[in-house]
């Protein structure tokens, strides 16, 4: 802990409003920290570097609530470390979203009566960069909503003049070490979005669908395949069979005839054969089925097409022209009237990929691509884990990230699409291939043309780590900012963005990765651990809540959700208890102002302190320690629950209780606690600040008159310690607890004064007589005092003068009648769990229920009883 950072003026005598109006405040003070430039980095600042990049939103998007709690888990991070001195760079941009941007911007050239290829290349793009001016972006103005403590300043796009600087020039050094090359195979397509996506925009679902039976070959050569996509057979080239299978040896190396053509296709032993699942025989079809394609390069098959780009069958035959969904129920039926089809099933659900983007069924197709050779790349971004170069958090999750990385297929990188980084190849009228580098003029002359294909997203935001900082130059933020202190993301995204980060960062920037850990959080769900989403009715807009209860709940609640690598329920019942959190920050504050709470000057000397005094000081020097510790450990969630416990529980329900007896009796000690109470708020407000940014800053400055709570000192812990003090609060708190518990159990009203005798002497809590007195409403025994009740608390003893304040036979009655329904209640709860019948078949839910309800029946009786025995005989 540190005495107040800076050394400011008295804090103004203005008055905090009585009640904190989020909206009111939250816009004007974040466009205050903006102007003042409080997020901005100097690459020429000789503090330690603190960089994190965002994962960069689509241009398309706005704010969702994975957004919001990725963006405040980074938020945290970045203004502690800013607080704490050091050089922070939290680095904003957005992705260009090649698909998802494409058709939006084809939606709207539809609704003119308009295709792109009406427009043509050229002027489809431009009409592209025209919709980003105008609409694209607005999650900029939803993430200034938030409270992101980016720099605005450095704000950068996928498709910026250096950012495509970047892409030419490593696609370039790629090619020219042989790490990308051109060739044809089979690539998810989507027939609506006319191009080849990556695994990332495949969305898998179970669909209904048929699972046919069909008999292959003729006489004693024939065999029985099943498949849920009949119309690819006519491009089936053979079937496989696995080599130990005994049913089909004779086969093995025989041509059989294929049905409703005039082909025959050969029958090969193949080890990927799974001889137990179905008949044992699969077709083959090389040109549509990515495992059919690798069978059919391992025995030479040939690779027939018979669908073109938007999925309509291009076989010769009565199929010819229609849709893929067409023929294959006419298929079914010509093999049908052919006495072919042995079995149906339908519906049959399996799974099915779709097009993200469109929702469109995704075609496995065969398609001349570009590729990434990812084989010594991921080797790489593999070992940087292994040696110790990045740390993965939390450490289960490396299991997944070698089993991704280890097992890499070579990456197509092409896409059909006119929005984006267009492939720098040149095609000679000969056969000519020329890659071009940022720095070279492309060929010109009759018959020279660029390659129509451009990049996969994925690639340029693989460079955001470096791209951004202005590489390929040798800037003064590159050399400053990286390699990036931490990657804070989803872990559905680990194998895609981040392995490609960890590939490009290693390749381009001589073996050191684009970060020193990978902070991996798990995805927001509804408060039932529900995914959200539109067609389930649960998904939240979280500007709503922030509009109802102010950005610093909404952010409270996603940090106090955070454990690392768990997904995070959330609930509007849970962002109303923040909200309320943060009124009770604003109300003690306001009480703390008005009673003259202050931070100027030193700390008085322990010795002339109270205990309560050093109590709370003592406290305050642990959770700053321990919320020290759980930053360092991506414990948003502990850290969150710390500070809550420790603000609500112990500084505004307790200290400030406490602090009302010394400040009306005044004197030495109020003017002493008056400056514990300023000192202990200070530090506190800074505790929050990162989480909980917009009422801790308006907070801070009244009390403190300092400038601003972002660029203030972060807390340090001093080392001091009272436990003797923490020990006698302790006690104190459980006796105002046990009594106040006893006083509701009675019945009796809060405000209700019932006459007591303290017996104090000899222990801790003589000094705090007063305070008792106060909280509790006890009035002094008079000379007409009977002890009815009797508590011996942490060595004291509270005597109560309950006559005349409740019907103590009523109370028995009543108290006993509970008592008796515990003790059912206990001994049903114990019947059953004593049988063994029972528990061997009843759902472990059922039975963790059932151990719930004996707990509570326990919990309920020792209470009861303890309530019996106290009352006085009726």
């Amino acid at each position: 802990m540190t005495e107040n950072a800076q050394q400011q003026p008295p804090a103004p005598d203005s008055e905090l409003p009585t009640q904190y109006a989020p909206a009111d405040v939250e816009g004007p003070l974040y466009e205050r920290w903006v102007e003042r430039g409080y997020f901005e980095a100097d690459a020429k600042s000789e503090k330690p570097p603190y960089t994190v990049v965002i994962p960069p939103p689509n241009v398309t998007g706005s704010l969702h609530l994975g957004h919001a709690f990725e963006h405040t888990l980074i938020d945290a991070l970045t203004r502690r470390k800013r607080m704490q001195g050091y050089e922070t760079l939290w680095q904003p941009g957005m992705d260009h979203a090649g698909i998802a941007t494409q058709n939006v911007v084809e939606r709207e050239l539809g609704k003119e009566g308009k295709s792109r290829h009406d427009l043509g290349r050229e002027a489809f793009v431009e009409r592209v960069w025209q919709w980003k001016a105008e609409s694209g972006g607005q999650i900029s103005g939803q993430m200034r909503r938030l409270g992101d403590g980016v720099a605005w300043s450095r704000e950068r796009f996928t498709m910026d003049e250096g950012l495509s600087q970047a892409v030419q020039t490593i696609f370039k050094k790629l090619y020219d070490d042989e790490l990308i090359y051109r060739a044809e195979r089979i690539i998810n397509w989507c027939p609506r979005c006319l191009t080849a996506i990556s695994d990332i925009e495949v969305e898998y679902q179970d669909d209904d669908g048929e699972l046919v039976s069909i008999t292959y070959g003729e006489g004693d050569e024939t065999l029985v395949v099943a498949t849920t996509r009949a119309e690819t057979m006519l491009g089936d080239t053979a079937v496989a069979v696995h080599p130990d299978d005994e049913r089909y040896r004779h086969l093995v190396g025989r041509n059989i005839r294929l049905p409703l053509t005039d082909r025959s296709i050969p029958v090969v032993a193949d080890a990927h054969v799974d001889p137990e699942f179905g008949t044992g025989a699969v077709k083959v079809t090389p040109a549509h089925d990515p495992n059919d394609f690798e069978i059919g390069q391992r025995h030479g098959l040939p690779s027939i097409a018979v669908m073109d780009e938007h999925a309509v069958i291009t076989a010769h035959g009565p199929f010819q022209g229609l849709d893929r969904l067409e023929a294959r129920s006419a298929i079914v039926a010509a093999l049908r009237a052919e006495g072919r089809i042995v079995a149906e099933k339908r519906p049959y659900v399996h799974s099915v990929g779709h097009c993200s983007r469109c929702k469109t069924t995704i075609e496995p197709r065969l398609s001349m691509q570009w590729w990434v050779k990812v084989g010594p790349l991921a080797k790489a971004a593999g070992d940087a884990v292994r040696d110790g170069k990045v740390k993965i958090h939390p450490q289960e999750m490396e299991k997944r990230y070698f089993d991704w990385v280890d097992n890499l297929h070579d990456w197509c990188i092409s896409r059909q699409l006119w929005w984006g980084h267009r492939i720098p190849v040149w095609y000679g009228p000969d056969g000519e291939v020329v890659c071009v580098g940022p720095d070279d003029e492309p060929p010109t002359g009759e018959g020279w043309h660029q390659d129509t294909d451009v990049l996969d997203t994925w690639f340029s935001s693989g460079l955001w780590p470096f791209s951004t900082l202005g590489w390929p130059g040798q800037t003064e933020s590159l050399a400053k900012f990286y390699p990036n202190s931490v990657l804070v993301t989803g872990y559905d995204i680990l194998f895609f963005w981040v392995a490609r980060m960890m590939m490009f960062g290693l390749y381009a920037m001589d073996g050191t990765p684009p970060f020193h850990t990978i902070a991996l959080h798990g995805m927001v769900r509804d408060q039932f651990g529900k995914k959200m989403s539109k067609s389930f009715g649960n998904a939240v807009n979280p500007l709503d809540w922030m509009d109802k209860y102010g950005s610093d709940a909404l952010r409270f609640t996603l940090a106090r959700g955070a454990n690392p690598g768990v997904d995070v329920p959330i609930g509007e019942d849970w962002v109303q208890g923040s909200r309320n959190f943060a009124n009770k920050i604003w109300n003690a504050t306001r009480f703390a102002l008005m009673n003259g709470a202050t931070v100027q000057g030193p700390l008085p000397e322990p010795s002339a302190m109270s205990a309560t005094d050093r109590w709370i000081l003592s406290r305050l020097n642990s959770v700053v320690a321990e919320v020290d510790a759980h930053y360092e450990d991506f414990q948003f969630a502990k850290l969150s629950d710390a500070l809550f416990h420790f603000a609500w529980d112990e500084v505004f329900d307790w200290y400030v209780e406490l602090s009302k007896t010394v400040f009306q009796a005044g004197g030495e000690p109020a003017e002493v606690s008056k400056r514990v109470l300023g000192e202990v708020l200070d530090v506190t407000l800074r505790l929050l600040h990162p989480v909980v940014p917009f009422v801790t800053d308006t907070l801070w400055t009244t009390l403190t008159g300092g400038e601003s709570v972002v660029i203030a000192e972060w807390p340090t812990d001093s080392g001091f310690r009272d436990r003797a003090a923490e020990r006698e609060i302790e006690a104190l708190r459980s006796v105002i607890t046990e009594v106040r518990r006893f006083r509701a159990d009675q019945g009796l009203q809060p405000g209700q004064r019932v006459p007591a005798r303290l017996t104090l002497d000899g222990t801790a809590l003589a000094p705090h007589e007063a305070a008792i007195r106060q909280l509790l409403r006890l009035q002094p025994e008079g000379d007409a005092f009977t002890a009815t009740a009797t508590l011996p608390v942490a060595g004291a003893e509270v005597a109560l003068d309950l006559s005349g304040t409740i019907d103590v036979a009523a109370e028995r009655k009543r108290l006993a009648k509970d008592l008796a329904a515990a003790e059912k209640e206990m001994a049903q709860a114990n019947a059953k769990l004593g049988n063994e019948a029972f528990l061997a078949k009843a759902p472990e839910n059922v039975v963790d229920k059932i151990r719930g309800r004996l707990a509570k029946a326990e919990e309920d009786i020792a209470r009861l009883r303890s309530q019996l025995d106290r009352l006085p005989q009726a």
